[in-house]
């Protein structure tokens, strides 16, 4: 890691993840460790609108679910 915080991703893990120069990655932490994925941001504030339509509303989340929702990450 840089003092910058960046690290190399190794070419196997570009290729299954399909990542190529430019894209962005996050970093997903959970009981198994931490994942990288890759991120893929909405065009607009209308995809995120559209997408948030699409779940069925449960009062009980937590503000993590409802970002990962906004971001388009699957949450149990």
């Amino acid at each position: 890691m840089t003092v910058k915080g960046q690290v190399t991703v190794p070419k196997e893990f570009r290729v299954a993840l399909g990542l190529s120069p430019g894209d962005e990655v996050g970093f997903v932490g959970g009981a198994e460790g931490i994942r990288l994925v890759k991120v893929d941001r909405p065009r607009t504030g209308r995809d995120v609108l559209d997408r948030l339509r699409k779940v069925e509303w449960d009062p009980t989340w937590t503000t993590g679910r409802l970002m990962a929702l906004t971001r388009g990450e699957e949450t149990d």
